[in-house]
């Protein structure tokens, strides 16, 4: 006799949920994220169609992925920050004051007083690792106010926003620095700031690889410790799904050629001959791009896989209780805003080196995208929920908006409106879903 008593998916509720409910609960697909990927999708299509074609194009798209980068790395700070029920509001500032020592140090300490020679292969990993290094010293500064001081996150980081960009302007007394040293522009991109055809595909074809482990060894734990198993298609799917996106952006930063004067350049200085049909060389996919990847893949691992991720989450859900078990609260707080000083000076380092300067306007106002891509991608700002996933997303989405309206010759000032109204909206939809839950 069959035991009905505890069937894997009820009739009655398979029924309740229909198609489209039972793929979700096989697939264990989050419909926030599948929302906002929806909501991107739209957005895509429509500034295509507004701009004539312009929007979804390689070499937009190509753009859009390194202007997202930096904002995409600092949001996957913000996140942590949010998700233990602070705020940030000093990330751009802090980028702009990082971002003029590190050209300072380039352009200034190494090779005038320290008499480096220029393009030294070491001057590009000093004034990364120099940058690095303050923005843990300014990270633990504010996490130390904040947590032992007990002054909120609000005010600290208020007064932060205006004593780092005070800063900023007093290093050099409001002058730009410029030129950056050549190895160190390679982190913002352009021709030779990319990896080429070649490289890109085999990046795009280890990612599929590491989807299919991921996949597999997911499999193997939850067999292990007896969890549910997915279904095998759904497995496939997934796997598939992330295969074909992962090949597809491959495809299309392969698919943006080098503009016609570097390629004359580049072929005269090689002695290769240019075809009546012209040489093709692809860009690749970006340096700033694969930081990114990179800083999402680590900061995914120490949110989903490590006792801090947990401890934070926990915090965030319950301070209080969070205390009472023994967590010390006050030190993974200062933790948290050190991490977010040191993913702001990467940001920094991506910013100047794609400007090939550090000008005191670097980072201005990028603390509310980086808040509004945290917010948008699912992160509470009531604390304990939040993925690195969705403000990385949310961050592409942000830089989406910007970049087709400027495409659509939209003023700044209304740029501005869109992105608070989206950010407001956000908000509301977050609300709204809490409710539900």
């Amino acid at each position: 006799m069959t035991d009905t008593t505890n069937p894997p998916l009820d009739t009655a509720r398979a029924t309740e949920l229909g198609v489209l409910g039972r793929f979700l609960k096989a697939t264990e697909l989050d419909t926030r994220m599948l929302g906002m990927v929806a909501a991107l999708a739209l957005i895509w299509v429509f500034l295509h169609f507004m701009s004539g074609g312009l929007f979804l194009t390689p070499r937009n798209l190509w753009n859009l992925s390194v202007q997202s980068s930096s904002v995409a790395i600092m949001a996957t700070g913000m996140v942590l920050v949010i998700v233990m029920r602070n705020i940030d509001l000093s990330v751009g500032s802090i980028e702009g004051f990082i971002g003029m020592i590190m050209g300072v140090m380039q352009a200034r300490i190494l090779v005038q007083q320290m008499g480096f020679e220029l393009g030294n292969p070491w001057i590009w990993l000093i004034a990364l690792l120099v940058g690095v290094a303050l923005g843990l010293v300014i990270g633990a500064i504010q996490g130390f106010i904040i947590a032992y001081l007990e002054v909120p996150s609000f005010i600290v980081t208020l007064g932060g926003l205006l004593v780092w960009r005070g800063a900023a302007w007093w290093v050099t007394n409001g002058q730009t620095v410029a030129p950056l040293d050549a190895t160190f522009q390679l982190m913002g991109g352009g021709p030779a700031g990319a990896i080429g055809a070649f490289w890109s595909w085999a990046v795009g074809l280890a990612g599929c690889v590491a989807v299919a482990f991921m996949l597999l060894n997911g499999r193997r734990q939850r067999r292990r410790f007896k969890f549910p198993l997915r279904p095998l298609w759904a497995e496939v799917f997934l796997g598939a799904v992330a295969s074909a996106a992962i090949l597809s952006a491959v495809w299309v930063a392969n698919s943006y050629p080098w503009p016609i004067g570097i390629v004359r350049r580049y072929a005269e200085a090689n002695n290769i001959t240019i075809p009546d049909g012209g040489l093709f060389i692809a860009h690749g996919i970006a340096i700033p791009v694969l930081m990114a990847i990179a800083v999402g893949i680590v900061m995914t691992f120490v949110t989903n896989r490590t006792r801090f991720g947990r401890y934070v989450f926990a915090i965030g859900g319950n301070p209080e209780a969070a205390n009472l078990a023994g967590i010390n609260t006050r030190w993974i707080t200062m933790k948290v805003f050190m991490i977010m000083g040191a993913l702001t000076a990467i940001s920094a380092a991506i910013s100047s080196a794609r400007l090939n300067a550090a000008t005191n306007a670097l980072g201005t106002l990028d603390e509310l995208l980086v808040i509004a891509a945290a917010v948008i991608g699912g992160t509470s700002l009531s604390g304990g929920s939040g993925t690195v996933l969705g403000a990385m997303l949310g961050a592409l989405l942000m830089q989406s908006l910007q970049s087709g309206m400027v495409l659509l010759g939209i003023d700044s000032p209304l740029q501005s409106i869109v992105v608070g109204a989206v950010l407001i909206i956000a908000v509301w939809l977050d609300t709204l879903y809490k409710k539900r839950i």
